[in-house]
């Protein structure tokens, strides 16, 4: 079997595995400093209680993050040596500092805020939690900053067959990485929006009136928190794809199925891709809207993709240049079908927390609650666009995938290494989600032994 294959597996499958907790410690921890303050202000004894509560699922959380993404880092010796060799003196520099200024600040305040309550003042632990959210926003910002320089690189220079540093400050204001931050940042908002939500919904459903009060109050914040996520991640995510349609050309006319130059542009809502001829053979348009999404007008010329591929032929040389547009087209749609499903939701969810109208409506908390893993299927398929979208490049223009392997690693290894980790992460994913449930689904007297 083909060791770049089998890499490329390992490498998607953990890196899914870890993400799929990352999003929710983003979104969580601004969320309890949120109510942290709000209980500092107030000095209303709930919200202690709630940032207790959740503050539970947001550690379980946390601690499973921490684990699944370790293992990341190893594989660039491991498994990608070539990949190292290239971009160590660029992809090094951020993750350096991730660790040790971002990563460290998060765990060293978690620990003052699980060991601080009662201990030190409110409003000092309500500081602490900021810290804590600001160190594991840190953390997103200094990995993405080394994501941006493969999708679009800058401030370094080829010498002795590697890229070198020359400008870090250029890595640090890449504009790629000021479209993507924020939309991992609103993204993970509305995990943790949502997450809540659908705790909030299961208890009201059970109709308990000791904890009526604490989660209705729970759901209206979540509410509000999910809808502005929703709605930001959604217009930066428009702002990011008019960024891309000049700079990852290629990517976006394959997440819009787009094969041929067209002036104007017509966006595709539905068709069938055959990959195979270059075309689809069953296509669904509306004129001119390509054209004014990606342009702001009903006129330009939106390049197709096998123009695109042409060019890139004869910029590169000879090759296949062109990424799966099947899944990029269809992962489009999954993206922004549920980012439009999102903030319907999460709409009507304030309207209704703050008409006092939920318990009339037990069908809409029915929907609420699988609604939890609306944002996580969301951000999936946009990680798949960013990473699968730039294919065969690992970094955008100047090293293919197929380069970026170790050359010496055998399948067998990769094959033992693959399913070892699967069976791990599987085994700490169903542990994490299973205390997350059984901590989620207690009554909030249940979290009031959070670090006492």
């Amino acid at each position: 079997m083909d060791p770049v294959i089998l890499s490329r597996w390992q490498f998607a499958i953990t890196t899914i595995y870890h993400f799929f907790f990352v999003p929710v410690t983003l979104g969580l921890a601004l969320f309890l400093a949120i109510l942290e303050t709000r209980y500092v202000i107030s000095g209303d004894e709930i919200y202690k209680r709630m940032v207790k509560f959740w503050g539970k699922i947001f550690l379980i959380n946390f601690a499973i993050g921490v684990v699944t993404g370790l293992v990341q880092e190893f594989q660039f010796g491991l498994n990608w040596s070539e990949y190292a060799r290239f971009m160590g003196d660029i992809f090094g520099a951020p993750l350096a500092i991730e660790g040790l200024l971002a990563f460290y600040l998060e765990s060293t305040f978690i620990g003052i805020w699980i060991f601080g309550w009662d201990k030190i003042s409110k409003e000092a632990h309500a500081a602490v939690m900021w810290m804590v959210a600001l160190g594991s926003n840190m953390s997103a910002l200094w990995i993405l900053i080394a994501n941006s320089f493969m999708q679009n690189p800058v401030g370094y220079a080829i010498r002795n067959g590697r890229a070198e540093m020359t400008d870090f400050w250029a890595l640090v204001k890449n504009p790629n990485v000021w479209y993507q931050f924020p939309h991992v940042i609103t993204a993970g908002i509305s995990v943790g929006g949502f997450l809540v939500m659908a705790f909030s919904a299961y208890h009201l459903l059970k109709g308990n009136p000791k904890t009526k009060d604490f989660f209705q109050r729970s759901f209206r914040w979540a509410a509000v928190y999910a809808l502005v996520g929703s709605i930001l991640v959604g217009l930066i995510g428009h702002a990011q794809g008019q960024f891309l349609a000049t700079n990852q050309s290629m990517k976006i006319s394959a997440m819009e199925g787009h094969w041929d130059t067209e002036q104007p542009g017509s966006f595709s809502v539905i068709a069938i891709i055959d990959e195979k001829n270059h075309e689809n053979t069953f296509d669904i348009k509306i004129p001119y809207a390509l054209s004014y999404l990606l342009f702001n007008d009903f006129s330009s010329e939106v390049v197709g993709i096998n123009e695109l591929q042409a060019q890139s032929v004869a910029l590169y040389g000879p090759g296949d240049y062109i990424p799966p547009v099947t899944l990029s087209y269809w992962s489009s749609r999954t993206m922004i079908g549920i980012g439009l499903l999102m903030i319907l939701v999460s709409g009507l969810a304030v309207l209704w927390s703050f008409k006092n109208d939920l318990e009339k409506r037990p069908w809409f908390l029915k929907i609420v609650i699988p609604s939890g893993l609306l944002p996580t299927i969301a951000i999936t398929a946009g990680w798949l666009i960013a990473e699968t979208g730039r294919w065969p490049w690992i970094v955008h223009g100047l090293q293919k995938v197929e380069n970026a392997v170790s050359p010496n690693i055998s399948p067998g290894n990769i094959i033992f290494s693959l399913v070892s980790l699967s069976l791990v992460y599987g085994v700490l994913m169903i542990v994490g989600i299973s205390l997350a449930l059984k901590y989620g689904k207690s009554d909030p007297p249940a979290a009031d032994a959070i670090g006492e």
